[in-house]
């Protein structure tokens, strides 16, 4: 078979996987509209795609996947590392070799009767000193057509990586074909089999038994952070799960902020915020990951490395995204919401009143008096970065752009203040490392649990998270490094009725605001426990329709709980063993004095 690429690399590991999983073809994935179209015709002939339509959501796709696959699966997703230790606490382990050997058992004749997919992507601008190129090969085309949206991919990828370059290896198959055919399975996968397997020393990600996004898209989570988390650490940069957006005041003074947010935690909604404050706007860049490196005049320069938003729906509407919802207008693949009768999703959460038809997420009519709802918590709409009708000029620019504030927040009813700012680089990563958040559905679990996820990474960190801490660190060593101001925002306090104390969304923009004064000098502040705070009259929360003693109570920490949050810092802390740095062990003890102890 003639292929369209020299590079001899490419060439050979296409035809070992091949030999391996047997399909019945291979083709090269050139990224063009018509390969598209072409697969998403395939996919609604075949049950997966049904076609919206084209007057309520041009060119736009619902799919509904099966019951057992529909989010992360953080219990069978693993980290190989050559030594245990190095993948650390918060990591599940297994030797490279080992995994290796039980995969490729798993992969023996898995594509039978399919086509094998090699997609070429690059997470990043191509030419970009940023950009990492990665080759998927995949049995799934609906992973071919979300790859198209989420990164750059196709034949001008193969024409930058040329006769030479080098590439992250990315293998997944949805799994072994059934003994009866799957001319009637819409959504093949192995639920009994699962793994989602990164190998850091070589740069590899396998993955095996799901075709749910955060699994199969292998440029995402798995290359854009558990393995690029490695490759930062290594060659001095950052590999982040943050949003990054623009940020304009009414005098025209520019900042670009990152921030760090559990799934579903509002950070796409952050990232594509419509002020209520008059004259301030907001442009996004991304929604979910950053790259960081430092630039030549000092200052610390992020990048989104994606192509589009892989959003979730529930809960997002005119109310509280307008800008998503301008978004996905068209062009978009919806997974796992309902399906109205006249062609188009609905979700909970989403404007107006609920269809007296639905189709719910598992493609059944949907009862209304049910008390299940009708799209799935994890629903999710696949949609291009460049729709966004506020997506900034500046976001695809292979240069980054340079970064003046960090935020990290999670869901917090209590303790936390709406927004303190660090008092040094130190007690910043100290903030981002003992981060607390209840649990969502974008992972497979139990919800509403409270859990430390440290910089939003808990689930992402590709290496021992000591080690990644003092890597954060070491950022701040650097006396010649011009480093951003890290803040701690909580939009989820709750009052004693609870009920939240913060109206949230748009008034965001006032918490932003407050620190754009921080940083231009302008705004006072008093200090806290967790670092310093609005004081009560600041003129940013003039106007909102909350009186002055709930906006106090927004910032007011207190010392028994406190207390018991010492505690469990100390116990967070004793997890990673002899690797926590002694920074950490420094501002902890900083904090418990900071509470009378």
């Amino acid at each position: 078979m003639n292929y369209p690429t020299s590079n001899k690399k490419l060439i050979d590991w296409v035809n070992e996987i091949a030999d391996l999983c047997e399909p019945d073809a291979i083709h090269f994935c050139d990224g063009s509209k018509e390969e598209f179209d072409s697969l998403a015709g395939e996919l609604v002939n075949k049950g997966t795609f049904k076609k919206l339509s084209d007057v309520r959501r041009p060119n736009s796709y619902w799919a509904h996947s099966d019951a057992s696959d529909v989010a992360r699966v953080e219990n069978r997703t693993f980290i190989c590392s050559n030594v245990a230790d190095d993948a650390g606490p918060t990591n599940n382990w297994m030797d490279p070799f080992s995994m290796k050997s039980t995969m490729t058992e798993l992969y023996r004749g898995s594509m039978v009767g399919r086509t094998l997919y090699v997609i070429p992507f690059s997470m990043g601008p191509l030419g970009s000193p940023f950009s990492k190129i990665g080759i998927e090969i995949t049995d799934s085309p609906y992973v071919v057509t979300n790859m198209r949206i989420m990164a750059t991919m196709g034949t001008a990828v193969l024409e930058e990586l040329g006769a030479d370059g080098d590439f992250i290896h990315c293998l997944h198959s949805v799994g072994k074909p059934l003994a009866s055919g799957e001319q009637d399975v819409a959504w093949p996968c192995n639920p009994q089999n699962i793994y989602i397997s990164h190998f850091p020393e070589t740069r590899e990600i396998w993955s095996f038994g799901s075709g749910y996004g955060g699994n199969a898209l292998l440029g995402k989570k798995c290359l854009a952070l558990r393995i690029a988390s490695v490759a930062a650490r290594d060659e001095g940069w950052l590999a982040e799960h943050m949003l990054l957006l623009k940020l304009t005041s009414p005098a025209g003074e520019v900042h670009y902020m990152t921030g760090a947010f559990p799934s579903a935690c509002g950070k796409t909604n952050l990232a594509m915020l419509v002020p209520t404050l008059a004259g301030w706007s907001v442009e996004t860049l991304g929604d979910d990951i950053c790259w960081i490196r430092v630039g030549e005049d000092g200052r610390l320069w992020g990048l989104n490395p994606e192509a589009g938003f892989f959003g979730v729906a529930p809960g997002t509407s005119y109310a509280t995204n307008p800008n998503a919802m301008d978004t996905m207008v068209r062009d978009t693949i919806f997974t796992n919401t309902a399906l109205t009768a006249d062609g188009d999703v609905w979700w909970e959460g989403i404007d107006g009143e609920m269809p007296s038809s639905l189709t719910d997420w598992q493609g059944n009519r949907y009862d209304p008096a049910s008390s299940k709802p009708a799209s799935h918590p994890n629903a999710r709409f696949t949609v291009g970065a460049a729709q966004s009708p506020h997506i900034a000029p500046e976001w695809n620019d292979p240069r980054g752009v340079p970064i003046s504030a960090i935020l990290f927040g999670g869901r917090r009813r209590s303790l936390v203040p709406l927004v303190s700012e660090s008092k040094s680089w130190e007690h910043g990563v100290f903030l981002g490392s003992t981060m607390a958040s209840e649990t969502t559905a974008a992972a497979v679990g139990a919800v509403g649990n409270l859990r430390r996820d440290p910089f939003a990474m808990l689930p992402f960190c590709g290496y021992h998270m000591g080690d990644y801490f003092a890597h954060w660190l070491s950022f701040g060593d650097n006396k010649e490094l011009k480093l951003p101001k890290i803040y701690l925002v909580n939009w989820f306090r709750k009052d004693a009725d609870n009920k939240f104390l913060w109206p949230g969304y748009g008034e965001n923009s006032r918490v932003l605001a407050w620190i754009v004064d921080r940083l231009e000098g302008r705004a006072q502040a008093s200090e806290t426990p967790f670092g310093y705070v609005p004081v009560s009259d600041d003129p940013n929360f003039d106007g909102l329709s909350i009186d002055k003693a709930r906006l106090e109570l927004l910032n007011q920490v207190d010392s028994t709980e406190l207390a018991s949050e010492i505690e469990a810092i100390s116990a967070h802390f004793a997890t990673f063993g002899d690797k926590l740095p002694a920074q950490l062990i420094d501002q902890l003890n900083a904090l418990m004095g900071s509470n009378g102890n």
